[in-house]
């Protein structure tokens, strides 16, 4: 797909143009905040080597709460949501308790007596656009049910912006609503997201049980994240445990299903970081796999769309 055909009137800016951080903030899929000069250095120290953590992170979750510094939307400025073509318009109950009530869009489909496979796919940035619905056509061509949630802060909506960890309970909730929804086969429901949804999409996988995932250039290592975009971070930079607890490479083992990491040729490849979440999901007898596709950060995202369906198709 073109570069520009992912662009949506949500990208616009009020002269009637795209600015060109906003640009390339969807191009990228990359919060905006993100293209501005990453911090020179930053004020906690980014350990050599990830701890493992020995505790589940599902389990981890459900005493950890993290303390944010700082309360307020995404660091990426959107307006509101609308309904792109071919998208249905819903709501769920985001985060934990249910308290916020979050966008979501679902494609259209029609309950039958055959239980239909569904995907959720976690948007890469800190916002969601009409661009990321446009790539989620082949899911639905396969003939999932796909939905798209954004999340808490995002594009004026209610909460505050944690970065990765609450978001992790809204990815988790839009799960449960998908999966509860009439017509949808429980034993193949999948996962996957890009970048920053990569990103949520190993850490909700750490969380509960799906049949497969495929996270696209995610993050695995939020020491190194924040450590270049420290302007985004609103949590107690002296507490290590807000970085563990945002980083799954410290919970390889965690992994609770099987995982397919997909990554561009042409971006950053995949490092020690990577390597190590492997390593520790394997150790665990944890199915997981890499996989470089042709392109860019932006640009894997079509191919990775489809190589994700040919890896869910094994399970189906």
């Amino acid at each position: 797909m073109a570069a520009d055909r992912i662009f949506s009137s949500n990208f616009i800016s009020k002269e009637g143009g795209l600015s060109r951080r906003t640009l390339l903030a969807a191009v990228a899929g990359l919060s905006a905040a993100a293209l501005l000069p990453a911090s020179a250095h930053a004020d906690f120290d980014i350990p050599e080597v990830p701890p493992l953590e020995k505790e589940d992170y599902g389990e981890a979750r459900k005493r950890f709460h993290t303390n944010l510094l700082r309360k307020g939307p995404s660091p990426e400025q959107s307006p509101p949501l609308g309904t792109p073509a071919g998208a249905k318009r819903v709501t769920y109950p985001g985060g934990p308790d249910g308290s916020i009530e979050l966008v979501a869009w679902l494609s259209h489909y029609e309950p039958t007596g055959k239980p239909k496979p569904a995907v959720l796919f976690l948007h890469g940035g800190n916002a969601t656009g009409d661009g990321h619905w446009e790539l989620m056509k082949a899911y639905w061509e396969a003939g999932y049910v796909v939905m798209l949630p954004s999340f808490r802060g995002e594009n004026g909506q209610a909460g505050n912006y944690s970065g990765f960890y609450d978001e992790t309970s809204d990815a988790l909730a839009a799960a449960s609503y998908l999966e509860e929804l009439p017509g949808i086969d429980r034993n193949r429901f999948f996962l996957a997201g890009h970048s920053n949804g990569g990103t949520l999409a190993l850490l909700a996988s750490m969380t509960r049980k799906f049949r497969a995932s495929a996270p696209v250039s995610a993050g695995v290592n939020s020491w190194r994240y924040f450590g270049r975009f420290e302007r985004e971070v609103r949590f107690d930079e002296n507490d290590p445990k807000e970085f563990i607890m945002r980083s799954s490479v410290c919970f390889g083992h965690s992994l609770k299903c099987p995982t397919l990491l997909l990554r561009g040729t042409e971006e950053r490849p995949f490092d020690a970081d990577h390597q190590l979440l492997m390593d520790r999901a394997k150790s665990a007898g944890v199915s997981i796999e890499a996989k470089l596709l042709p392109g860019n950060h932006n640009g894997v995202v079509p191919g990775a769309v489809v190589e994700s369906i040919r890896f869910f198709s094994q399970f189906s």
